[in-house]
């Protein structure tokens, strides 16, 4: 696999959702009939966590607070709380989110540091937990490796149903002298809640985060919008290539243990298209940012930040202004008011669906693809010139 870059050195070609096109199959579908349900398992043989859409809000303080996890809910997702946000750095975290808005961007990066220099006050973690398990559904709350034990105990002793252990990087084995290495298979040991784990990219990564225990993992490196990882760091491999080959772990993890462990494509998904892209190119469901910041609940007012914007030494998230355009069920189910595909992102999978033939998300996963670098701009001329419809950024 691969080509020559230069003398003795090989690179391989990857693919993102730009350079990819669904074949439509041949039977087609009605939409309405379509099952787009998720399920994350449970350690100790428990009923899985049982979702409507396959559909996550990421736990970025711009997207998700208690209010809005409690409405995504409501419609059929998830939203997950970042344990390391301004959540739980303030007892009121508004004034601090409309600082953060109304600042000007050559000085945002700076203001965020200072915002999130304050302690994280372990009695917000339950406290926010708490409001979460009012509002019923399911509680889904994260933080960094280092953080993982204190916090996923907090929070599953004050009634959380999922924590999520996300960094840039995941990896099984992590080396550091400074710090312990979080133990993930004595960590999921010894949680009674589903622990899914993220970052990841590579077949032999996933294939060893699941032989830990987790209960899923997040596939992608750098692809947010609100993320610079891929610019200060040079990391990444494009979300198609990095999904197909997570699947493939997934898949080969599953004929060897009998147990399926979902793989959750996160970032690079602001419309709708993409977000069906990533399904049939094998995940189980997705997990997106900045289409839910635009949303008249997110907290960000329209605004979305990275989750290592804030990094004291090496930010590598930026500030985005998105606009609001609509209402968290618009953005999810329509009807849409606008024409780029940012609206009903449910109804563009039960479509796609329909129009591939496939009335699970797993028979969408075997959905045909072909290499199509020119699907967004063939007869498109009008559009783009424009700046509408699929000419939209």
């Amino acid at each position: 696999m691969g080509m020559w870059i230069g003398r003795n050195r090989k690179a391989r070609v990857t693919y993102g959702f730009d350079e990819i096109a669904l074949v439509p199959g041949e039977i087609t579908i009605n939409p309405n009939e379509v099952n787009t349900s998720f399920e994350i398992p449970c350690p100790g043989g428990r009923e899985p966590l049982k979702l409507k859409i396959p559909i996550i809000a990421s736990a970025m303080d711009g997207v998700t607070n208690v209010r809005f996890c409690i409405e995504m809910a409501k419609l059929g997702g998830l939203g997950v709380v970042n344990l390391e946000g301004v959540q739980t750095r303030y007892e009121n975290p508004e004034d601090v989110l409309a600082q953060i808005a109304k600042a000007d961007k050559n000085t945002v990066t700076e203001l965020i540091q200072k915002l999130y220099l304050p302690p994280i006050k372990e009695e917000l973690i339950a406290k926010r937990v708490q409001e979460l398990r009012k509002g019923g559904g399911i509680v889904a709350v994260s933080s960094i490796p280092q953080k993982a034990e204190r916090y996923a105990a907090i929070a599953q002793e004050a009634g959380a149903d999922l924590f999520i252990v996300q960094s840039t990087v995941s990896t099984v084995k992590h080396i550091s002298s400074e710090y312990k290495s979080l133990d993930l298979a004595g960590f999921t040991k010894a949680m009674k809640i589903p622990i899914i784990i993220g970052n990841a990219v590579t077949y032999s990564v996933v294939l060893e985060l699941m032989q830990n225990g987790v209960s899923g993992v997040l596939i992608g490196v750098g692809p947010g919008a609100a993320c610079t990882s891929r610019g200060v760091l040079g990391l990444g491999v494009p979300q198609v290539t990095a999904t197909v080959d997570s699947a493939a772990a997934r898949d080969a993890y599953f004929k060897k243990t009998g147990r399926y462990i979902p793989i959750i494509t996160d970032g690079g998904m602001s419309k709708g298209g993409d977000v069906c892209k990533a399904l049939a190119c094998g995940s189980d469901a997705v997990m997106v940012g900045s289409a839910f910041a635009r949303s008249e609940e997110a907290p960000g007012g329209g605004n979305h930040w990275g989750m290592a914007t804030p990094h004291a030494n090496l930010p590598r998230g930026t500030r985005v202004h998105v606009g609001v355009t609509g209402s968290l069920k618009q953005i999810l189910f329509g009807p849409a008011t606008v024409d780029d595909g940012s609206q009903n992102l449910v109804g563009a999978i039960a479509t796609c669906m329909g129009n591939v033939g496939a009335s699970t998300i797993k028979e969408f996963q075997e959905t045909e693809i072909i290499i199509a670098p020119s699907i967004k701009t063939e007869g498109k001329l009008f559009q783009t010139v424009q700046g509408v419809g699929m000419g939209t950024r």
